[in-house]
């Protein structure tokens, strides 16, 4: 028994390891999503102002 400990702990260290790279792509995908969505609002918004406020030419 004593002999699958450390294997156990090596185990058990690379899948929280892997835990990690994988929450931290999550975190960076959401962070370039919010950005995009950020720009596309504000491109938008300034779009429509120069619609309502702006002439023809």
């Amino acid at each position: 028994m004593k002999k699958y400990i450390p294997l156990s702990a090596i185990a058990l260290a690379c899948t929280l390891f892997a835990s990690c790279d994988l929450i931290e792509g999550i975190f960076k995908a959401g962070v370039w999503t919010g950005v995009i969505v950020v720009v596309l609002v504000i491109a938008l918004v300034i779009w429509l102002i120069s619609k309502v406020f702006g002439g023809r030419g």
